[in-house]
């Protein structure tokens, strides 16, 4: 049962890896996110961090030899990440009108 465990986790991680490269080089989100998601590539990097964060949480927290700085800062990693993801939801910076410059 171990193992399959472990595959799921090892097959979310790759996912959240792909996603993550797509958004950041495509703009592609996936379908149940894509009305929400305003800025995809900073919602890509926050899938990367996740997958970072996640796989250091969920593989190196598990082990009882292994239990020291990787997995608490896996588990904040991952948790930055969600909150990035949350910012890709809401609409970046815009100038106001009277700050833009024009150099003639």
């Amino acid at each position: 049962m171990h193992t399959f465990l472990v595959v799921a986790a090892a097959l979310v991680v790759a996912l959240m890896v792909a996603f993550g490269v797509a958004g950041i080089t495509t703009g592609w989100v996936i379908p149940l996110g894509r009305h929400r998601i305003l800025r995809p590539k900073l919602w890509g990097y926050g899938q990367l961090i996740g997958a970072v964060g996640l796989s250091l949480w969920k593989f190196l927290g598990i082990l009882p030899e292994r239990f020291d700085l990787l997995p608490l800062i896996g588990w904040f990693a991952f948790t930055g990440a969600l909150g990035l993801q949350m910012l890709a939801q809401r609409p970046g910076r815009t100038p106001r009108d009277g700050a833009t410059k024009t150099v003639s």
